[in-house]
């Protein structure tokens, strides 16, 4: 995006995956836990930028 942040499309699984987070984790009240499938982060890695 413009302002250097990341969109990401993927499966909501807030609920599911709730009490599964470590403790030092959390979801905020405008948050969602977003499952992105392994191939196509690593397909993606070649367009994220290192810096």
């Amino acid at each position: 995006m413009s302002t250097g942040d990341f969109a990401v499309i993927g499966e909501a699984m807030t609920d599911r995956l709730r009490g599964l987070l470590p403790d030092d984790a959390g979801v905020g009240p405008d948050e969602h836990v977003v499952v992105i499938p392994r191939d196509v982060l690593v397909r993606a890695r070649r367009d994220i930028p290192e810096k």
